[in-house]
């Protein structure tokens, strides 16, 4: 990035489970009884079917809103998904497939230049057509016609684009996730502050930050596994990593309102150029979705708009704040071969999208805690490639390869994000200033 739902506006709450569909996409590829034909058909259905869960309460102005240029109406999420199997699979498979619209491809194409023109990303919220029920009568043709390639095709077709349907599940996937955190800032624009889940107080206190120490030495990075993996987890290669310290939990947000009352954002001297530019430029003053009132400060959640609790994970900060308040704290962000080296041993495990929660939670354990889940942690790292890596042939190689240039990389996951989906060598990237997105805070030391 699944689900245990509720759309609350006002005082209506509506409830929806799809939790045990998304368990059942880790049993599925866990057992070695069942056919290659038989893991992708049921994972395509289970995947298709979260995607839909996850609208299923929205009402209809709720499909169309974009609030910023980063985020995408819910409905073009759904378009764009099916434009994925369409293009890449359909298309190339059957000679005879028709798309409803041939304009799909122009409207829907988000990045892929090789596949054509694209409709101008900032605008999709500009799009009242087509209709909500014709992107979902749209997603069914497209569902019908991919259900008819799993009954006809020859195993060694199916083998040919089996890699093509993992590429498009894990897309999908990620739209889960994208669809969260973008109707989370599409909700948060509204002064009604709607609500997906029921927030439940939680009076744990987080566990105090300790210093670990990381033994480093000549290690191997990227993916070494069986399962899924995306082009730029490879090739396998070794790196030298000194030995250093890494605090054991998420930052707070009392630590960083601590920060804020030691006036964080007005000291220069903190901040790389371009994001004290970025903190003038943009008067930021907190995190994204904070607000500051006379009882002290408040912000939004998936859960409401509430009092922030200073025993949470501070989180929605862009890879600046995390950067600037790592200076303050005096010590750096890891990098994410720290992180990778950090997480090789630890059970994958914790607050993931299936929790229903949609925030990040409260960790009173001692040690190392909260590597997965919860918060993307944002890493120093530039998002580059690895030595040797090669951008895949064709339209497919768009989707990651490209990208790397004035990124960075985050790890681990976050709340929004699906267990089935995620992975130690899994390599996030978003642009130093992107907020919108479950993004926190994990500081690293050097030795002395």
């Amino acid at each position: 990035m699944v689900f245990g739902v509720a759309f609350r506006i006002k005082k209506r709450s509506i409830m929806f489970s799809v939790s045990s569909e998304d368990n059942q996409l880790v049993q599925i590829l866990e057992n070695p009884l069942l056919s290659l034909r038989e893991k992708l058909l049921k994972r395509y259905k289970i995947v298709r079917g979260i995607t839909e869960k996850l609208c299923e309460k929205l009402e209809t102005e709720d499909y169309v809103i974009q609030s910023m240029p980063d985020v995408s109406p819910a409905k073009w999420h759904l378009a764009h998904t099916s434009w994925f199997f369409e293009t890449f699979l359909l298309a190339n498979w059957d000679d005879e497939y028709k798309t409803p619209n041939v304009l799909y491809n122009f409207l829907f194409n988000s990045y892929y230049v090789k596949v054509g023109d694209r409709f101008n990303r900032p605008e999709r919220g500009l799009l009242s057509r087509p209709t909500v029920k014709e992107v979902y009568a749209y997603r069914k043709h497209v569902d019908d016609n991919m259900f008819r390639f799993f009954t006809e095709a020859y195993d060694e077709v199916l083998e040919k684009y089996s890699a093509v349907i993992e590429i498009g599940l894990n897309h999908e996937q990620q739209h889960q996730e994208l669809m969260l955190t973008d109707i989370k800032h599409v909700f948060s624009q509204n002064p009604l502050y709607p609500s997906l889940v029921k927030y439940q107080a939680n009076k744990l206190k987080a566990g105090k930050l300790e210093w670990l120490t990381i033994n480093g030495g000549l290690t191997e990075f990227g993916h070494n596994r069986d399962g899924f993996f995306y082009d730029n987890e490879k090739p396998l290669h070794k790196r030298y990593i000194e030995n250093f310290k890494v605090a054991s939990r998420l930052i707070t947000n009392g630590e960083y309102l601590e920060f804020m009352e030691d006036d964080g954002y007005k000291r220069a001297e903190l901040w790389l150029s371009n994001g004290f530019a970025a903190v003038e430029k943009n008067k930021w003053n907190s995190p994204l979705y904070w607000y500051k009132e006379e009882r002290g400060w408040y912000n939004y959640t998936l859960g409401g708009y509430r009092k922030v609790d200073i025993n949470e994970p501070v989180s929605h900060v862009s890879y600046y704040e995390a950067d600037a308040f790592a200076r303050w704290a005096g010590a750096r962000l890891l990098t994410e071969f720290e992180w990778e080296e950090v997480s090789k041993n630890i059970e994958l495990t914790g607050n993931f999208v299936e929790t229903g929660k949609f925030h990040p939670s409260i960790n009173p354990d001692k040690g190392l805690t909260q590597m997965y889940g919860d918060l993307w942690e944002w890493t120093m790292s530039d998002y580059a490639p690895y030595p040797g890596y090669k951008i895949p042939e064709g339209a497919i190689g768009e989707y990651n390869g490209k990208f790397m240039s004035d990124q960075y990389v985050l790890r681990g996951g976050s709340c929004a994000t699906s267990i089935s989906h995620i992975r130690n060598t899994y390599r996030n990237f978003f642009p130093p200033d992107a907020r919108w997105q479950y993004s926190g805070i994990r500081l690293a030391r050097d030795m002395e």
